[in-house]
């Protein structure tokens, strides 16, 4: 973490954009994207390849065990003839091997993918076996025709001939003999073979089929890996992405917001469109320093009380963020009596003591107004949400003072008018509306004080 914080550092010391960095982002998340589709079309593919593989593999054993299932058919074929003599089972037989043909239709099917032409092997000598067995049964279907004396048989049966031993033989004999034939040791001595080379076909297609589908697997394995690699780099590029994004952009802004709010220059930290708004924040904030510093105290400031003067106050009011802002517009209550009964000079040391008890009540953040003979204007500022409370407990302790006499100045109280920034449609509202409550307050009794409300109006 220290090591991505120190390159950001760099990178942001080098100044680096967001409108960059949101186009190389977004380009990255392009990239990964389309890597990933890509990727799950490739994984997608395997997958089919690997259907494809079982599926084909499921056609060779079908076509390897179609050549047994035809050398069975016509096995069972020729016994029923022998036994029964029933022609439609010749019929069947020669139909079977010269019609239907499965036996040469699997060497086919095996010989026609040349990944396959091993496992054809020993099914070719499956067919040579079931064609040497045919040769058997062609002498047990002529004995058999001999015996029934048939007449009309297939062409090929013709050009077998019996041996002159067997020839002698009487009707019953050949049928017992054609019989013996298909059901004897030598027979099914040879059926074996016929088995033997057609499992042995089964267990070639077998290893052909684990050969390719462990290769296949493997692949697709590769690519499953590959998808999990992009998703995580997707993942990652977002959370980067969220990440800067709040590092460059978001937290600067919070933290300008709390220096705005305290009065403070902003840090010009994080991208570089946030450092060009903070710069010229900052030149801003410098200048209204600067015409606050180098306004000339006797200009801005009463000379006898040493609070804001009426210059000061409309400077003030005009710059003030009224949102956190509370206006109190104090007025001395009866100040006429206390000129007329003890003297200006008594009077002027009055508003001094009321200045200096403004200052021991408020905090140095305040700004303290006098904008009339006996009027004064207090700015609380930093004050966003509503102090009613506070308020009231500070010009209590206002008036508690003031009752208690001191250094010649007679004992006397203010009136007060207060009014929230947000109550206010400008800072021309804020005052009439806090100069109403001052109205209010006076009109109450004065001592006392009175906060502005749309119900207060009534």
């Amino acid at each position: 973490m220290k090591i991505m914080n120190r390159l950001m550092n760099r990178l942001v010391d080098k100044g680096l954009s967001l409108r960059t960095l949101h186009k190389v982002l977004v380009f990255i998340t392009v990239v990964l994207s389309a890597m990933l589709v890509l990727s799950t079309f490739h994984l997608t593919s395997t997958f089919r390849k690997v259907t494809d593989a079982s599926e084909e593999h499921m056609k060779l054993e079908k076509a390897a065990l179609e050549l047994m299932e035809a050398s069975d058919y016509l096995t069972e074929s020729v016994q029923r003839y022998t036994i029964n003599g029933d022609s439609r089972f010749l019929d069947q037989y020669f139909e079977e091997a010269f019609e239907s043909k499965r036996r040469e239709e699997a060497i086919s099917k095996m010989n026609a993918d040349p990944n396959t032409q091993i496992a054809a092997k020993p099914l070719e000598k499956a067919l040579e076996e079931s064609v040497k067995l045919m040769d058997m049964e062609y002498y047990a279907m002529k004995l058999m025709i001999e015996a029934k004396n048939v007449k009309d048989y297939p062409e090929l049966l013709k050009s077998v001939e019996l041996s002159a031993a067997d020839k002698a033989l009487s009707a019953e004999q050949k049928m017992k003999l054609a019989t013996e034939k298909v059901l004897n040791d030598d027979y099914y001595k040879q059926k074996d073979l016929i088995r033997n080379n057609m499992q042995e076909c089964l267990s070639e297609i077998d290893n052909l089929t684990t050969t390719i589908d462990r290769s296949q697997m493997a692949s697709m394995h590769r690519e499953l890996n590959i998808v999990r690699i992009i998703i995580l780099l997707l993942i990652l590029s977002i959370l980067f992405m969220v990440w800067l994004t709040a590092y460059l952009g978001i937290d600067p802004i919070v933290r300008a917001t709390d220096q705005i709010k305290e009065d403070e220059p902003i840090n010009e930290s994080g991208a570089n469109e946030f450092r060009y708004l903070a710069q010229a924040y900052n030149r801003m904030y410098s200048v209204y320093k600067k015409s606050l510093e180098h306004l000339n105290f006797k200009a801005s400031h009463d000379e006898l009380t040493g609070a804001y003067n009426r210059a000061g106050y409309d400077l003030l009011l005009s710059s003030i963020d009224m949102t956190s802002t509370y206006m109190l517009l104090f007025d001395v209550d009866d100040f006429k009596s206390i000129n007329d009964n003890h003297g200006h000079e008594i009077g002027d040391k009055a508003l001094v003591r009321l200045v200096q008890v403004f200052r021991s009540c408020f905090r140095s953040d305040d700004y303290i107004c006098r904008i009339g003979g006996d009027e004064f204007v207090v700015f609380m500022v930093h004050s966003s949400e509503m102090k009613q409370h506070l308020i009231s407990s500070k010009i209590e302790q206002i008036n508690g003072e003031l009752s208690v006499p001191e250094d010649s100045v007679p004992a006397f109280s203010v009136s007060v008018g207060i009014t929230h920034g947000t109550q206010a449609s400008s800072p021309d509202d804020l005052f009439e509306k806090t100069d109403m409550m001052l109205y209010k307050a006076k009109r109450n009794g004065k001592n006392t004080y009175a906060f502005y409300s749309p119900e207060s109006l009534n």
